[in-house]
């Protein structure tokens, strides 16, 4: 049918402009009449003319005529109307396409008086009866009528003016004044038709048995010949009468009202039938429908069913919120006779929407994960809906440019005409909010606002798009530690949830500046984060203090940037030699730096002395006090041997009146008394090497390694290490301190318990004075060290190989 299509339904024309064709358009309407001149359709246009458009949920136009409609054409019962549509793709119509379309309906024969009510106007037209007696006069001056009648026209039938009754006066009004009230009034060789606007200044609301009428009692005087003629013109159409309950749609229309019953004494019903969009439905369509149709003894009553085949839901917005309405165009023709009429036939068009229902908007997300896609589906929507454009963080975005952004935007439709969008947006799109939720878990959010527009209302409303899709793909940051003589360092390696968090040390955040106050060094190159601090530093908790070791900790805490939740702690801890406290200068002088222990938080190390409590230490910090003193004053012994000078003090802590220190660090420096150096100089071979008994501080390690390569050690997050019977454990024991080229390490004895206590039985030994225990079944194997990048001596590093075993006694497994 192309993109107009019409029908004839009674004395009405319909013509319906394609919603496919002209969709996304911009439309003109105008009317062509027979000279060619196009006459503009507006809404005052069409209600004065006979001409009414509606918009269906199908986005496409309809167009009732009038088959007395102005700028049509009227011949031996047919009726014909011509429609021209510009249609452009821009508000100015600048480019427009025009569309003609000439449709020709016949209607016949016509009843004494036909009554229209339009759901713009109102319209009567009665037939025109002229008495025999004045058929038969002959005027033979027709042009005395202007003389004696200014206003009256010189032409063969029309009207010449219009008397409203009104209950306070009458008024009346020519034609060309009619005309310019918004009436709009015809003559034909066989009728006079009056079509009345509902908002014409002289309509009245009148109300019968509780139903509101639109109501224009009038009388039209048109001209015949030499006589003037008057006809009762007088209308009245229902404005409401509807009624919702239990689902249902309930229209109510009275009979012989008194506007158009007026001056008759007799009634009797000829045809009540109903249908819907013009059409008339048998009664076995309307009980398939499950319309009900009541002819009563003074109403006639239809019932519909919400939702029934006919009518269409819209959208509706109300208050900011999505809903919709019932729309149903109900039609009843009405004919009956009287004994003033004859035979009136009352055609009523009633467009009928129901109250806001509002409603849901279903949102799914489908996550396309071997893509890396959210897939979102939104709706469904009515087709009288069209997602306009997108607000992304903030930003407002057509739906053309959403691709610019990384979405992809389709429109599904469904064979009933509904229709839903799907959004696809990468999970790397930067508007994706990526957030840690536990474990190896990522919480991908898509937090998008999509606005719509309704035709042809042109309202707008929005839908909140909140989506979230479960990932495991959480890498979370790691770290090592490693030590150096006088420095712990942590490096932590960010995985892709820790972008956001911050380290820190407790609840200090550990800024650079902060870092800077202390000394702590701190890089952060968004791969790696990096913090080293001193082995004497206010956050290194101490423990473990022996005369060989003391164990320093360091404590790190990455918390989220924004709720401050704590996410991932990290630790270092290292052994450092007791002589890193002491320092046994040439000129006597010693520095000496006491250290608080995990456990004694309650020691204050302002309060500490040496054995002369008037010498208290010259800095103090939360963890340490550091005393400067000559080896001559506070209290130092003194020992005297053939080669050295010892000397001895302590630091001690006291509670308040207790003599009994609770605290108490022995230290010592030793001093050479003399010292003598031979040189022969006269021998041109290096002497032999030779090996002498001498005492210091060691630093030693051992570790497990995954592998006989030794690679990869096993690391304390991953302790205990399970093991089965024979398997084997690769370990290295490796000297931290000092780092002298010319020493070696030699292991003497090596031997395991069957608990961390290295002095509990039973015992059995791995190695006796550096060899294999030849009563194991399977004997430990050395493995050799050779140099490079991790090993810069090999000769500070020894490795052998232990198969896996278990303490039994009998034949019992002994346990820790």
């Amino acid at each position: 049918t192309g993109p107009m299509s019409s029908e004839c339904l009674g004395s009405l024309l319909r013509i319906t402009l394609s919603a496919d064709y002209f969709e996304d358009k911009y439309l003109s309407l105008f009317v062509v009449d027979q000279s060619g001149t196009a006459w503009e359709l507006d809404g005052a246009m069409a209600a004065q003319c006979g001409y009414t458009v509606t918009y269906t949920t199908w986005r496409s136009i309809q167009l009732h005529a009038s088959a007395l409609s102005c700028h049509s054409h009227s011949e031996k019962d047919v009726f014909t109307v011509t429609l021209q549509i510009k249609a452009s793709h821009t508000p100015d119509m600048s480019n427009a396409t025009t569309h003609l379309k000439t449709a020709s309906c016949h209607y016949g024969p016509w009843s004494p008086r036909e009554i229209i009510c339009e759901n713009n106007y109102m319209e009567v037209s009665v037939r025109r009866e002229v008495p025999q007696t004045i058929k038969d006069f002959v005027q033979d001056e027709p042009e005395d009528w202007t003389p004696v009648f200014p206003e009256a026209k010189a032409e063969e039938a029309s009207i010449w003016q219009i008397a409203f009754h009104q209950p306070e006066e009458k008024r009346a009004l020519l034609v060309s004044n009619a005309w310019s009230a918004g009436y709009g009034l015809n003559t034909t060789d066989s009728r006079v038709l009056l079509r009345v606007p509902y908002t014409a200044a002289q309509v009245q609301l009148v109300k019968d048995q509780g139903i509101n009428f639109s109501v224009l009692r009038s009388s039209t005087f048109y001209k015949y010949q030499w006589v003037i003629l008057m006809v009762d013109t007088a209308v009245a159409c229902p404005v409401d009468g509807v009624d919702y309950m239990n689902k249902t749609i309930t229209w109510t229309v009275p009979k012989y009202i008194p506007p158009l019953s007026a001056g008759m004494t007799s009634f009797k019903d000829v045809l009540v039938e109903a249908g819907v969009d013009l059409r008339k439905l048998s009664a076995k369509e309307m009980a398939s429908r499950k319309y009900v149709l009541l002819n009563e003894l003074k109403a006639i009553t239809m019932k519909i069913p919400i939702g029934a085949e006919g009518g269409y839901y819209k959208t509706s917005v109300s208050n900011g919120q999505l809903g919709v309405k019932y729309t149903i165009n109900l039609f009843l023709e009405h004919q009956w006779e009287d004994n003033k009429w004859g035979l009136t036939k009352q055609s009523i068009i009633k467009e009928i929407e129901t109250p806001f229902e509002q409603v849901e908007v279903a949102i799914t997300n489908n996550l396309n994960l071997s893509a890396g896609l959210m897939n979102v589906t939104v709706g469904t929507f009515l087709p009288d809906a069209e997602l306009v454009n997108l607000t992304i963080e903030g930003v407002v975005v057509a739906v053309p440019e959403a691709v610019q952004h990384g979405y992809l935007i389709h429109r599904t439709r469904y064979a009933n005409g509904s229709k839903a969008y799907v959004i696809q947006v990468p999970l790397d799109a930067p508007s994706v909010k990526k957030e840690y939720m536990r474990e190896d878990m990522r919480a991908y959010t898509l937090n998008v606002t999509l606005t719509f527009i309704i035709y042809p209302s042109s309202e707008t409303f929005v839908v909140p798009v909140i989506a979230l899709s479960a990932v495991k793909d959480a890498v979370l940051p790691r770290a090592r530690g490693v030590c150096d003589g006088r420095n712990l360092h942590l490096i932590i390696t960010r995985g892709n949830v820790d972008q956001n968090w911050l380290p820190f040390i407790s609840d200090w955040h550990l800024t650079q500046e902060a870092a800077q106050k202390y000394n702590y060094i701190l890089r952060d190159n968004g791969t790696h984060l990096a913090i080293s601090v001193p082995f004497l530093s206010p956050h290194v908790s101490y423990e473990g203090f022996h005369t060989s070791a003391i164990k320093a900790s360091f404590y790190l805490t990455l918390k989220d940037g924004i709720t401050l939740a704590q996410r991932r702690d990290f630790s270092v801890s290292c052994i450092f030699s007791p002589s890193e406290l002491i320092q046994c200068l040439p000129n006597g002088t010693v520095i000496i730096t006491a250290i608080k222990l995990v456990g004694g938080e309650d020691l204050d190390t302002a309060l500490l002395v040496l054995r002369d409590r008037q010498c208290k230490p010259s800095l103090v910090t939360e963890k340490t006090a550091t005393f400067k003193f000559n080896v001559n004053t506070c209290g130092t012994s003194r020992k005297l041997n053939s080669t050295t000078m010892t000397y001895e003090n302590e630091v001690l802590y006291f509670r308040p009146g207790n003599d009994i220190p609770i605290y108490q660090l022995k230290f010592l420096c030793f001093y050479a008394v003399k010292q003598t150096a031979d040189l022969q100089y006269e021998s041109k071979k290096n002497p032999p090497p030779s090996i002498k008994p001498g005492s210091g501080c060691l630093a030693l390690s051992l570790k497990l390694f995954k592998e006989k390569s030794y690679s990869e050690p096993y690391q304390e997050s991953e302790y205990p290490v399970v093991k089965y019977l024979r398997e084997a454990l690769y370990f290295e024991v490796e000297l931290l301190q000092p780092k002298d080229a010319r020493l070696d390490l030699n292991l003497d004895d090596c031997w395991a318990t069957n608990s961390q206590s290295q002095d509990s039985l039973p015992q059995w030994h791995i190695l006796i004075h550096g060899c294999e225990n030849n009563k194991d079944s399977y004997r430990t194997v050395f493995h050799k060290v050779n140099y490079s990048l991790r090993v810069k001596f090999p000769q500070h590093l020894k490795r052998f190989e232990v198969r896996m075993f278990a303490f039994v006694q009998g034949t019992s497994l002994l346990q820790e």
